[in-house]
């Protein structure tokens, strides 16, 4: 009997690999365990300031080509509408970081909320006033006798009513649809470049698009945006996202396919073919002013400054009230990869 637990004793002991100390049965680790790097995925959310369309192009493509998983961010990215109050929710803290245009934030911080753009993909504003071919309009300066949709109280009207004659122009709400306009060619509407002109296009209408930047009002679009909090205590973070929302900007402009498709699937009001032609509309309005993507993403002090001072003019804003120098930061535009590469002022 003593003999067979001898016997015993030594079979388990050499099945167990004589102890803990065989390397065989501990087995040096290559990199973090399943654990280790959930542990060091960093959830971030961002606020949509509309329902996903080309205009987050670049947000959704970084989701979809892993650029934000591979700088271990788990992003949730919130669709935003037409009552999404998106500067006072960032502000709020109940997101991290949010899309918005340029005049909004200077409008947020008018408020008090102390917000700040991190990048610009969107370079050259998409806002249009869409008339009909045949009322023979060609320019803003030849708006008239018309019915003009347009929303609650934009900047970029108070600033045409400024600079143009708008004669026998009558205003109405905006309807939110194209529906109005393709039953009268004596309806103009707010619209931006790449979608409702293209959905008018396709339901049969002639759309010509009058481009409100043309006036001189051109406030950079879909920008990236934070609370200064976050940016002050958060480098590392707002790095890691600034950097895979450029990366993702630079793929959706080079290939919007894969990254269409997941538009699509989450706003079923826009078909592919819609998305196909606002991302070829949209790579129009990205390149910066030396006419490329080098420096995608890319502001400077001196159109914040005009920006600013035509907010002013329309009395939206009161003089020095907002330094242009403290609505923007570039110090996270720093960007190299095959793919391109995004630098500073």
């Amino acid at each position: 009997m003593f003999v067979r637990f001898i016997l015993f004793s030594l079979i388990i002991f050499l099945l167990s690999g004589c102890g803990s100390s065989n390397p065989a049965s501990n087995p040096p680790s290559d990199g973090p365990t399943d654990k280790q790097q959930q542990a060091n995925v960093e959830k971030v959310t961002l606020q949509l300031n509309w329902f996903p369309e080309a205009e987050h192009g670049g947000f959704y493509a970084a989701k979809v080509h892993g650029f934000f998983e591979a700088e271990d961010l788990e992003v949730e990215i919130i669709p935003g509408g037409p009552n999404v109050p998106v500067i006072p929710t960032l502000d709020t803290g109940r997101v991290d970081f949010a899309v918005t245009n340029a005049d909004r934030i200077i409008f947020g911080q008018a408020a008090e909320a102390d917000v700040v753009a991190l990048m610009a993909p969107i370079q050259d504003s998409p806002r249009c006033i869409m008339v009909h071919d045949s009322s023979g309009i060609k320019s803003l300066e030849e708006l008239s006798n018309v019915t003009l949709a347009i929303g609650t109280g934009p900047a970029f009207f108070d600033y045409m009513k400024l600079k143009l004659p708008l004669e026998n122009v009558e205003t109405t709400a905006y309807p939110g649809s194209i529906g109005p306009f393709l039953a009268n060619e004596r309806f103009a509407q707010q619209a931006y470049v790449f979608s409702e002109p293209f959905l008018a296009k396709e339901q049969g209408g002639a759309p010509i698009s009058l481009m409100v930047s043309e006036l001189g009002y051109n406030p950079y679009a879909s920008l990236l945006v934070a609370r200064r909090e976050t940016i002050t205590n958060s480098a590392e973070l707002t790095q890691k996202l600034v950097r895979a929302s450029v990366r993702g900007w630079m793929k959706y402009l080079e290939s919007p396919e894969e990254t269409n498709k997941l538009i699509a699937s989450l706003n079923p009001d826009m078909s592919m073919a819609a998305l196909a032609y606002g991302a070829d509309e949209i790579a129009k309005l990205c390149k910066t002013a030396n006419g490329s993507f080098d420096d995608l993403g890319t502001m400077t002090t001196a159109r914040w400054q005009m920006l600013i001072d035509q907010l002013v003019e329309i009395g939206r804003i009161d003089e020095g009230e907002i330094i242009a120098k403290k609505v923007f930061s570039t110090d996270f535009l720093i960007f190299d990869s095959p793919a391109g590469s995004v630098t500073t002022e």
